[in-house]
């Protein structure tokens, strides 16, 4: 799960002013754990930085800092407000299509960084109006991996959101789970 940000250092970039390296037992923990669960394919739903190590691992690449990468995208982060919130759009027959239906919908948004390069065994499913990456999926049959740039477990995500967590559930025991999860 999110929090602060990787270190780009430790994937060959030069560090960027804006970045807040989480603190570096939890990545070097964070690191090796991507690694295994991409190795052995294990299932996972990674959210925010989480999503963006998974790519990472896989051999994907990172915007450091979408206001100077992307200067004309949409605000991806409010420091003055914790709710924001933007538009998504969703890939037909993905999870995310499964969780939210079709029609514009709308989702937290609190990052600086995000997906660039797309590693090969993922697929995007969902972005945001200007193009930015927010969800991916597995692209390697059987292997139930998704990745959220927004936060369905935060205190601003929709009782919607939260629906991420049983089709991740169902991705994996291929049942819905007896008890509806609730925000």
């Amino acid at each position: 799960m999110g929090g602060a940000d990787l270190d780009p250092r430790r994937d060959g970039y030069m560090p960027h002013p804006a970045v807040r390296p989480m603190d570096t037992r939890r990545e070097d923990f964070d690191r090796m754990l991507a690694k295994h669960v991409c190795a052995r394919h294990m299932p996972v739903l990674a959210i925010g930085s989480g999503m963006q190590l998974l790519n990472v691992t896989e051999g994907g690449t990172l915007f450091l800092h979408l206001p100077e990468d992307l200067p004309k995208a949409i605000p991806h982060k409010d420091p003055l407000d914790q709710a924001h919130r933007h538009a998504l759009l969703v890939e037909p027959g993905s999870a995310m299509e499964r969780v939210y239906g079709e029609g514009e919908i709308r989702v937290n948004s609190m990052h600086h960084m995000a997906i660039d390069d797309v590693a090969p065994s993922f697929k995007v499913t969902a972005r945001a109006p200007d193009g930015v990456i927010e969800a991916i999926e597995s692209a390697v049959e059987g292997w139930v991996a998704i990745g959220t740039q927004f936060h369905p477990e935060a205190e601003t995500a929709s009782a919607l959101d939260v629906k991420i967590f049983e089709e991740f559930v169902i991705g994996i025991t291929g049942e819905v789970p007896a008890m509806r999860l609730v925000a």
